[in-house]
């Protein structure tokens, strides 16, 4: 039990770092940096500000120790979608593949912070 409860810990850690704290950084302490990786892919600034939104509103969600499962369950598919999109995006459009590896690598992330998370569930 305790195991589980570190695995996920970490995990949902790494992934509200990269997913919530490093755009909002971005946001707030480099702006002339926000819409680089959209623009370069074709979308336009806007989306960037609402992906900036979305993921730091999903990776806060995954955090709270009592918000209602049915958030926490639209707050993983909203960044699993998110994270597949970018991998598409990239290997659609500039097919470097460190660009297409990053998205699945915090994607394999995400999966592990899901399934502790039901794990904790099914124990409690």
């Amino acid at each position: 039990m305790k195991k589980n409860k570190i695995i996920f810990w970490i995990a949902t850690g790494i992934i509200f770092l990269f997913e919530g704290m490093m755009p909002l950084g971005t946001l707030l302490f480099a702006p002339e940096y926000t819409t680089v990786g959209t623009k370069a892919l074709g979308y336009p600034d806007y989306f960037a500000y609402a992906l900036i939104i979305c993921k730091i509103l999903g990776a806060t969600a995954l955090i709270i120790p009592k918000l209602n499962p049915k958030v926490k369950e639209w707050a993983y598919a909203g960044l699993t979608f998110n994270l597949i999109f970018a991998f598409i995006s990239h290997a659609v459009v500039d097919g470097h593949i460190g660009y297409m590896v990053m998205p699945i690598v915090i994607g394999a992330i995400l999966a592990f912070s899901y399934t502790y998370n039901l794990k904790i569930k099914a124990n409690d």
